[in-house]
Protein backbone atom coordinates (compact mmCIF):
# COMPACT_ATOMS: atom_id res chain seq x y z
CA UNK A 1 0.00 0.00 0.00
CA UNK A 2 1.48 3.49 -0.82
CA UNK A 3 -0.27 6.32 0.40
CA UNK A 4 -0.87 10.09 -0.24
CA UNK A 5 -2.42 12.60 1.95
CA UNK A 6 -2.87 15.98 0.84
CA UNK A 7 -4.39 18.63 3.63
CA UNK A 8 -6.56 21.43 2.32
CA UNK A 9 -6.93 25.32 1.67
CA UNK A 10 -5.03 27.72 5.09
CA UNK A 11 -4.02 23.72 6.20
CA UNK A 12 -0.23 22.27 6.29
CA UNK A 13 0.41 18.29 6.85
CA UNK A 14 0.05 18.47 10.62
CA UNK A 15 -3.76 17.71 10.24
CA UNK A 16 -2.37 14.06 9.35
CA UNK A 17 -0.87 13.46 12.90
CA UNK A 18 -3.93 11.17 14.25
CA UNK A 19 -3.52 8.97 11.04
CA UNK A 20 0.29 8.54 11.33
CA UNK A 21 0.57 5.74 14.23
CA UNK A 22 -2.06 3.45 12.61
CA UNK A 23 -0.70 4.36 9.31
CA UNK A 24 2.45 2.95 10.68
CA UNK A 25 1.39 -0.13 11.97
CA UNK A 26 -0.06 -1.47 8.98
CA UNK A 27 3.30 -1.18 7.21
CA UNK A 28 1.51 1.74 4.82
CA UNK A 29 3.97 3.73 2.96
CA UNK A 30 3.09 7.21 3.42
CA UNK A 31 3.55 11.05 2.39
CA UNK A 32 1.86 14.19 2.88
CA UNK A 33 1.84 16.87 0.55
CA UNK A 34 2.37 20.20 1.78
CA UNK A 35 1.72 23.96 -0.17
CA UNK A 36 3.82 25.56 2.66
CA UNK A 37 1.38 28.42 3.47
CA UNK A 38 3.45 29.39 6.97
CA UNK A 39 5.61 27.18 9.02
CA UNK A 40 6.91 24.48 6.61
CA UNK A 41 8.72 24.36 3.23
CA UNK A 42 5.98 23.20 0.21
CA UNK A 43 6.75 19.31 -0.40
CA UNK A 44 5.23 17.45 -3.00
CA UNK A 45 4.36 14.19 -3.36
CA UNK A 46 4.78 11.21 -5.97
CA UNK A 47 4.52 7.51 -5.90
CA UNK A 48 7.51 5.47 -5.13
CA UNK A 49 6.82 2.59 -8.04
CA UNK A 50 4.21 0.70 -9.49
CA UNK A 51 4.14 -1.85 -6.74
CA UNK A 52 0.59 -2.32 -4.30
CA UNK A 53 -2.48 -0.63 -3.85
CA UNK A 54 -2.07 3.06 -4.58
CA UNK A 55 -4.56 5.50 -2.13
CA UNK A 56 -5.37 9.35 -2.24
CA UNK A 57 -6.83 10.75 1.07
CA UNK A 58 -7.44 14.59 0.80
CA UNK A 59 -9.13 17.05 3.29
CA UNK A 60 -11.56 19.63 1.14
CA UNK A 61 -9.49 21.11 -1.83
CA UNK A 62 -6.85 18.46 -1.14
CA UNK A 63 -7.66 16.53 -4.33
CA UNK A 64 -7.51 19.75 -6.37
CA UNK A 65 -3.99 20.48 -4.73
CA UNK A 66 -2.19 17.29 -5.95
CA UNK A 67 -0.27 17.00 -9.66
CA UNK A 68 -2.74 15.39 -11.69
CA UNK A 69 -0.45 12.60 -12.21
CA UNK A 70 -0.72 11.99 -9.03
CA UNK A 71 -4.31 11.39 -8.63
CA UNK A 72 -4.73 10.10 -11.79
CA UNK A 73 -3.12 6.89 -11.22
CA UNK A 74 -5.10 6.35 -7.28
CA UNK A 75 -6.80 2.95 -7.29
CA UNK A 76 -8.83 4.48 -4.30
CA UNK A 77 -9.44 7.70 -3.11
CA UNK A 78 -10.43 9.19 0.40
CA UNK A 79 -12.34 12.15 0.54
CA UNK A 80 -13.02 14.28 3.27
CA UNK A 81 -15.42 17.20 3.59
CA UNK A 82 -14.61 17.75 -0.19
CA UNK A 83 -17.15 18.92 -2.95
CA UNK A 84 -17.80 18.94 -6.52
CA UNK A 85 -18.44 22.80 -6.90
CA UNK A 86 -17.72 24.69 -4.13
CA UNK A 87 -19.54 27.98 -5.06
CA UNK A 88 -23.36 27.15 -5.56
CA UNK A 89 -25.63 28.80 -8.58
CA UNK A 90 -27.82 31.55 -7.32
CA UNK A 91 -28.07 34.45 -5.02
CA UNK A 92 -25.88 31.77 -2.22
CA UNK A 93 -23.57 31.36 -4.98
CA UNK A 94 -23.21 35.33 -5.10
CA UNK A 95 -22.90 35.98 -1.75
CA UNK A 96 -20.12 33.19 -1.42
CA UNK A 97 -17.81 34.70 -4.43
CA UNK A 98 -18.08 38.31 -2.83
CA UNK A 99 -16.64 36.35 0.56
CA UNK A 100 -13.76 34.77 -0.87
CA UNK A 101 -12.81 38.17 -2.85
CA UNK A 102 -12.67 39.83 0.76
CA UNK A 103 -10.67 36.87 2.20
CA UNK A 104 -8.58 37.72 -0.73
CA UNK A 105 -8.12 41.15 -0.43
CA UNK A 106 -7.69 40.63 3.80
CA UNK A 107 -4.28 38.01 2.73
CA UNK A 108 -2.55 41.01 1.60
CA UNK A 109 -2.94 43.18 4.67
CA UNK A 110 -2.46 43.03 8.35
CA UNK A 111 -6.18 41.26 9.33
CA UNK A 112 -5.08 38.20 7.37
CA UNK A 113 -4.23 36.26 10.60
CA UNK A 114 -7.37 37.63 12.08
CA UNK A 115 -9.13 35.94 8.78
CA UNK A 116 -7.73 32.86 9.02
CA UNK A 117 -8.72 32.31 13.02
CA UNK A 118 -12.23 33.00 12.21
CA UNK A 119 -12.12 31.17 8.93
CA UNK A 120 -10.72 28.10 11.10
CA UNK A 121 -13.22 28.83 13.97
CA UNK A 122 -16.05 28.37 11.14
CA UNK A 123 -14.40 24.80 10.44
CA UNK A 124 -13.77 23.59 13.36
CA UNK A 125 -16.95 24.75 14.98
CA UNK A 126 -18.92 23.34 16.25
CA UNK A 127 -15.75 21.64 18.31
CA UNK A 128 -13.25 23.92 19.55
CA UNK A 129 -10.16 25.17 17.49
CA UNK A 130 -7.95 23.90 20.21
CA UNK A 131 -8.48 20.11 19.31
CA UNK A 132 -6.57 20.77 16.17
CA UNK A 133 -2.87 21.31 15.77
CA UNK A 134 -1.16 24.64 16.17
CA UNK A 135 -1.81 24.87 12.11
CA UNK A 136 -0.29 27.69 9.93
CA UNK A 137 -1.78 30.60 12.46
CA UNK A 138 1.03 29.64 14.61
CA UNK A 139 3.80 31.55 12.11
CA UNK A 140 3.93 34.52 10.78
CA UNK A 141 2.68 34.80 7.06
CA UNK A 142 5.34 35.87 4.70
CA UNK A 143 5.02 36.91 0.77
CA UNK A 144 4.75 33.17 -0.73
CA UNK A 145 2.49 32.37 1.75
CA UNK A 146 0.07 34.62 1.57
CA UNK A 147 0.60 34.75 -2.69
CA UNK A 148 -0.36 29.96 -2.24
CA UNK A 149 -3.20 31.06 -0.12
CA UNK A 150 -4.50 34.06 -2.46
CA UNK A 151 -3.67 30.90 -5.74
CA UNK A 152 -5.69 28.54 -3.75
CA UNK A 153 -8.78 30.47 -3.19
CA UNK A 154 -9.00 31.51 -6.84
CA UNK A 155 -8.71 27.50 -7.26
CA UNK A 156 -11.13 27.40 -4.94
CA UNK A 157 -14.13 29.43 -6.51
CA UNK A 158 -13.09 28.35 -9.55
CA UNK A 159 -14.15 24.48 -9.06
CA UNK A 160 -16.32 23.16 -11.28
CA UNK A 161 -16.54 19.55 -10.45
CA UNK A 162 -13.90 17.01 -9.67
CA UNK A 163 -10.62 17.73 -10.77
CA UNK A 164 -10.18 16.33 -14.74
CA UNK A 165 -7.70 13.60 -13.50
CA UNK A 166 -9.38 12.41 -10.81
CA UNK A 167 -9.68 8.54 -11.86
CA UNK A 168 -13.27 7.15 -12.29
CA UNK A 169 -12.42 3.47 -11.89
CA UNK A 170 -11.14 4.16 -8.48
CA UNK A 171 -12.75 2.95 -5.37
CA UNK A 172 -14.07 5.99 -3.19
CA UNK A 173 -15.34 6.82 0.07
CA UNK A 174 -16.64 9.96 0.75
CA UNK A 175 -16.66 11.42 4.57
CA UNK A 176 -18.92 14.70 5.26
CA UNK A 177 -18.96 16.26 8.94
CA UNK A 178 -22.97 16.89 9.87
CA UNK A 179 -22.64 20.58 10.93
CA UNK A 180 -20.22 21.40 8.15
CA UNK A 181 -20.14 25.47 8.23
CA UNK A 182 -17.85 25.81 5.42
CA UNK A 183 -19.43 23.63 2.31
CA UNK A 184 -22.72 24.62 0.88
CA UNK A 185 -25.12 21.42 0.84
CA UNK A 186 -25.48 21.73 -2.36
CA UNK A 187 -21.76 21.28 -3.13
CA UNK A 188 -21.77 18.48 -0.65
CA UNK A 189 -24.45 16.66 -3.07
CA UNK A 190 -22.99 17.35 -6.21
CA UNK A 191 -19.96 15.37 -5.40
CA UNK A 192 -22.13 12.02 -4.19
CA UNK A 193 -24.15 12.57 -7.47
CA UNK A 194 -20.47 13.08 -9.38
CA UNK A 195 -19.46 10.01 -7.79
CA UNK A 196 -22.88 7.99 -7.36
CA UNK A 197 -20.65 4.56 -6.50
CA UNK A 198 -18.92 5.97 -3.71
CA UNK A 199 -19.08 4.35 -0.08
CA UNK A 200 -20.56 7.73 1.96
CA UNK A 201 -20.27 8.28 5.75
CA UNK A 202 -21.79 11.39 7.44
CA UNK A 203 -20.25 12.11 11.27
CA UNK A 204 -23.06 13.59 12.88
CA UNK A 205 -22.24 16.62 14.95
CA UNK A 206 -18.97 17.36 13.75
CA UNK A 207 -17.77 20.22 11.11
CA UNK A 208 -15.34 20.78 8.47
CA UNK A 209 -12.20 19.35 10.40
CA UNK A 210 -14.14 16.11 10.86
CA UNK A 211 -12.85 16.56 14.54
CA UNK A 212 -14.45 12.91 15.56
CA UNK A 213 -12.71 10.44 17.51
CA UNK A 214 -14.28 8.13 15.23
CA UNK A 215 -12.50 9.71 12.19
CA UNK A 216 -9.18 7.62 11.81
CA UNK A 217 -10.32 4.19 13.11
CA UNK A 218 -13.78 4.71 10.33
CA UNK A 219 -10.88 5.68 7.25
CA UNK A 220 -8.45 3.30 8.20
CA UNK A 221 -10.84 0.63 8.45
CA UNK A 222 -12.42 1.01 5.41
CA UNK A 223 -9.27 1.06 3.54
CA UNK A 224 -8.34 -2.21 5.51
CA UNK A 225 -10.92 -3.64 3.58
CA UNK A 226 -9.65 -2.57 0.07
CA UNK A 227 -6.98 -5.19 0.58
Amino acid sequence: MQLIAMHGWAGDAQVWEPFHHTWSAHGWAWQCGERGYSGQAPRSVDWQNDQGLKLVIAHSLGPHLLPDAVLAQADAVVLLASFGMFVPGGAGGGRLRSAIAAMTSQLSGPEASTMLETFMERAAAPQSTSLLPPGIAAFPLDASGRQRLAQDLKLLAATAGLPPCFPLQARVLIVEGGEDQILNPQARHQLRCLLPAADTLVLAGVGHCLLSPALVPTVCGWIEGLS
